[in-house]
Formats: C-alpha cells, structure tokens, sequence
C-alpha cells in the first residue's frame, strides 16, 4: 500500500474539485461511508446510500455535482467528480498498486532447461514449468502453477495460485488469471461412433489478448481446429465456462456462470449477467446487453438488450413477464368458455 498523501494529490488523479475541506488534509487510504476514518475519502454513487453519507466521519467524500446539488453534505468534504465509481478505482488503484516482480525462484519449482523467461520474473513454490515456454518481463507467477509446453506469456502479468495454462496457449501482455482458471482444456467435442462416444483430438489453442482478466476456477477449452480467441480488455467473472473455437470481443464483461458453446462468436463491448447461457455456433452482436440467466438460442442483432429463455428484446421479456403471473387468473376465467 502506498503511503498517505494530501487531498490536493487527489484531487488532480481524479481531475476533481474539492469543496468543504482544505487541500492540505492527509489522506491515509479510501473506506465505505460507514466505516471511513476522518484521515480516509469514501465515495457516492447511488443515492440510495444517502443515510450512509449523513453518518460518515470521512474527511471527503466522491459524488457528481448533481448529487452535492441535491443533499448539499456540510459535515465532511466534498470532491465533485464526472463518474464516481471511477474515481474510486483510480484512487484504490494509487493506494493499492500492483506489486512488480523482482525475479524470485522458489527452489521447490521445476522449471525446465529449454524455457527463456526474463531475469525479473516471479516463480512461486511448486510451480512446475514445461519444455519451450517463453516469459516475457515483469510476470508473477503464484504458488502451484502449472505452465504447459511451448506456452507463451507476455509482460506484466500475474497468474495467481493454481493456475494451469496447457500447452501452445498464448498470453499476451498484463493478463490477469485468478486462482484456479484453467486455460486450453480440452474442448469437448466427441462423435457418436454408434457404439461409443469417440474423442476428438483437440489440438488448436487458447489466445488471451492484452489486458485480459479471467476469473478464479474460470475454464476456457482450446480450439479443436484453430483458437478460442479472447480479444483486448475482456473481463470475465470467477466460474464461466468457454467453450472451444469461441471468440470473445474487445472489451466485453461477463459475469459468474456464463457458459458459452463451442464456435459461438461474442461481439465487441458487450456486457452479459450472471448465468447466461448460449447455444453453439451462434452470434452475439456488438454491444449487446443479456440479462442474468438469459438463453441465447439463435443470433442477435447488434446493440440489443435481451433477457428470457428464450432471448427477446428485454422489454418484450418484460410485458411477458407480467402475463405470465396472470395466467393462472386468466385461465380461471376462460377455461369454461366454449
């Protein structure tokens, strides 16, 4: 954790303006309204929280002008900021930066001759490191990963504990993998014989672009023929399961339990809720939005906001949402007419 600083070091990382309270003020670290200290900043988003802003003892406190237009706090300092939730990142991210590598070995991990990894890369105990792998500068790699044969990561990223990365996958730069994804499994692809289910070999890889986050016991299958293909700035929640041959578009957000068939292409930004599910071979526009627990059975148009099993247009899903708690109602009054 980075040390204390004064609130007008704040203020220009947030780009904000600060109202209540004098810039020299010491700045320890960031809390929730309940629980922030007078040396700490909080942050509003929502008002809904607003009871929780009356009651803090933060020294200063993010919100946008309209929400200190409208509750005009007079107890606590105030930085007026365009997107809150923002800000906050940006002030955790300088309390809390990420930690650089310093080249550490555990002597506990088996790391073969043929591998070319950089002088500052982390390695941590029982690690075990196959044949041809390649691990650009800057890499920290946690206790307990698995890095199969012939793997390529780039710079700056950080695979936590029990990670498996299987052989020929790729990682380009500041990927991030939580503990226990798995990356380039095999895709489950079988043909029935007639007899027997017969294993098709599964020989293509896993591309993770840069800036890539995948969550903790996260599976993404290898391609049977070609790359599953995650694109720049994916970030995907903890236990999603991505089937083989998918391509996953710039800048789209999963959360848990997503699961996406085999050959199914996800476009660029969208954002898709817990518990969506898809069909294979399908395509998902560009900027579609899925609420949790969506099915996606067939394509949908770019731009799209979709919820319901089948998927439909969200306020479709919504109008028969409300008929369907009739029903029972309706039922009663027409079973009988003839």
């Amino acid at each position: 954790m980075n040390q204390s600083c004064q609130l007008s070091d704040i203020i220009k990382l947030v780009d904000g303006s600060l109202h209540g309270v004098s810039a020299d003020g010491c700045v320890s670290s960031l809390n929730t309204l309940i629980d922030a200290r007078n040396d700490e900043l909080s942050f509003l988003s929502n008002i809904r929280y607003k009871a929780d802003l009356s009651a803090t003892h933060a020294l200063a406190v993010l919100m946008t002008e309209s929400l200190f237009d409208e509750l005009k706090p007079n107890h606590c300092g105030v930085i007026v900021v365009k997107d809150p939730y923002l800000a906050f990142a940006q002030v955790q991210r300088y309390f809390y930066p990420q930690a650089k590598s310093s080249g550490m070995r555990h002597e506990s991990a088996s790391i073969d001759a043929s591998t070319i990894i950089a002088a500052d890369v982390d390695i941590g105990a029982g690690c075990v490191i196959e044949a041809d792998v390649e691990i650009d500068s800057g890499t920290r790699i946690a206790a307990g990963c698995l890095i199969g044969k012939g793997v390529k990561i780039g710079k700056d990223c950080l695979l936590h504990a029990g990670v498996k990365v299987q052989e020929g996958c790729v990682l380009y730069n500041r990927v991030i993998l939580q503990a226990g994804a798995v990356i380039g499994s095999d895709g489950f692809g079988y043909a029935w014989s007639g007899k027997e289910h017969l294993k098709i070999p599964q020989v293509g890889r896993v591309v993770l672009h840069d800036d890539v986050e995948i969550g903790a016991n996260t599976c993404i299958d290898r391609g049977a023929l070609g790359d599953t293909v995650i694109q720049q700035g994916v970030k995907l929640d903890n236990l999603i399961q991505i089937g083989h041959n998918v391509e996953v578009g710039a800048l789209t957000v999963m959360a848990s339990q997503v699961g996406i068939s085999g050959s199914t292409t996800i476009g660029k930004g969208c954002q898709i809720g817990g518990q969506v599910g898809t069909a294979g071979h399908l395509k998902v526009g560009d900027g579609c939005q899925l609420a949790a627990r969506t099915g996606v059975v067939s394509d949908l148009e770019e731009g799209g906001i979709y919820a319901g099993m089948p998927a439909m247009p969200h306020r479709l899903w919504l109008k028969t949402s409300a008929l369907t708690a009739r029903l029972p109602e309706i039922w009663k009054k027409t079973k009988n007419i003839k």
